[in-house]
């Protein structure tokens, strides 16, 4: 039965009583730190902590069990997937002795394919085609049409979001009553969907936020046109919510969001985020999963004194980004620069420079892009400091001694090619 035909607390709550079969609720956890900082109680739903470390096992479990029910016979299931939703699929296939057929780009990082083969054991086949998921989904859906097979989309389906609707009532049964305020991430809408719907039912009074990355902001564009539609460019690095077109079926629950509840996060002020949590509070989140805390800093006005909860959506983060992931926050928090400096060709010229830097000031890069000229050089120049405002009295010395540089952090195309 799909989704719209169902009373939704009834439906949210069978989905959460069918889980238990798989695991206890996730815990939800007061943040004396975030507490303490925001003035307010603040609550973390920690879906990281779930076997799959996402919130993604319970739209797939849900929605495989029903089509069980419906037809017992069915033998396979496919999906298209990268990252989360793989790993829920596989860990459900094995739970219901079903076979799992699961595409994949062949750019895949090989940590999630061993994940996913983890979760899925023997229940699963992994079939790794082209270089990006488009090609992935194409090579899934043809598979389907061929075999037979069952697919499961990540967030386009009424089942995966009644599934992902269970948060809910663990939310409310945990918390003794209804929040103020909860803090939704959005990718593709299934979660936002299920958990906006049911939580309404429950208590109207409830608010809610909605976080997109800045780089994938797909339900503002589809409230702005009245409609899903494809965004002409999404930046990956949240790869758990950048998607370029919101999901048909759960954008018919979240056509009536108001837009100014939905809120953007900078990928970079995402990484400053995912480093405080694990530095401060030990809390492993992958980008998508530190949406939800990324967005209190924007509305610290509005929550003061309030009872909010913030859905931690997934963790599975690899920790190869991890130097990635502390460049763009420095950066983001003004703490490191690039720039490209024109140095004198004469002796004593790097000397000059050098006792500029304060006390603070690091070098990290230091690399001669171009000696032909006469008479200069051009260096590019990483350098990482204590304190943004360590830069205003470095370029103030710079500009007073004479020294010509061009600050390229903020330039995106020479950023990447250079740095």
């Amino acid at each position: 039965m799909s989704m719209d035909m169902t009373d939704p607390i009834k439906a949210a709550r069978a989905a959460a009583e069918a889980l238990r079969s798989l695991f206890d609720p996730t815990p939800l956890q007061r943040n004396d730190h975030l507490c303490m900082r925001f003035d307010a109680e603040i609550w973390l739903k920690r879906e990281d902590l779930s076997p799959v470390r996402s919130y993604k096992l319970r739209g797939a479990f849900n929605a495989m069990r029903k089509v069980l029910v419906a037809t017992p016979d069915q033998q396979t299931f496919v999906c298209a997937s990268a990252g989360n939703h793989a790993q829920g699929v596989a860990y459900a296939c094995r739970h219901f002795g079903r076979r799992g057929v699961i595409f994949m780009p062949v750019t895949t990082p090989r940590q999630k394919i061993d994940k996913t083969r983890t979760f899925g054991g023997e229940a699963v086949e992994i079939r790794l085609v082209g270089d990006y998921f488009d090609h992935a989904l194409a090579a899934a859906q043809q598979f389907c049409a061929q075999e037979g097979g069952h697919f499961l989309s990540p967030f386009d389906d009424a089942d995966v979001i009644e599934g992902q609707s269970s948060i809910a009532i663990e939310i409310m049964d945990q918390l003794g009553g209804a929040p103020d305020l909860v803090i939704l991430p959005v990718g593709g809408g299934g979660l936002s969907a299920g958990l906006r719907r049911t939580f309404r039912s429950l208590d109207p009074g409830i608010d809610f936020r909605y976080v997109e990355p800045a780089g994938g902001a797909s339900l503002l564009a589809a409230l702005k046109a009245r409609g899903p539609v494809t965004l002409p460019r999404v930046d990956s690095f949240v790869d758990g919510a950048s998607v370029a077109r919101i999901g048909e079926i759960p954008f018919r629950h979240l056509h009536d969001v108001d837009p100014a509840t939905v809120l953007l996060a900078p990928e970079d002020r995402i990484c400053v985020t995912m480093l405080e949590m694990l530095n401060v509070e030990g809390i492993v989140l992958e980008p998508a999963g530190a949406l939800a805390i990324d967005a209190l800093p924007d509305i610290a006005a509005d929550i003061r004194g309030k009872t909010v909860v913030c859905l931690t959506s997934g963790g599975n983060f690899d920790f190869e980004r991890l130097p990635e992931v502390k460049e763009r926050a420095m950066r983001f928090s003004g703490l490191k620069k690039y720039f490209i400096l024109r140095l004198p060709q004469r002796p004593g010229a790097l000397r000059d420079f050098l006792e500029l830097l304060g006390p603070d000031d690091d070098i990290s890069r230091f690399e001669y892009l171009k000696k032909s000229t006469r008479n200069f050089g051009s260096v590019l120049i990483g350098l990482e400091t204590l304190r943004p405002q360590n830069f205003d009295t470095l370029f103030t010395r710079m500009e007073s001694a004479g020294f010509d540089y061009r600050d390229i952090t903020g330039d995106e195309t020479l950023a990447n090619f250079l740095v």
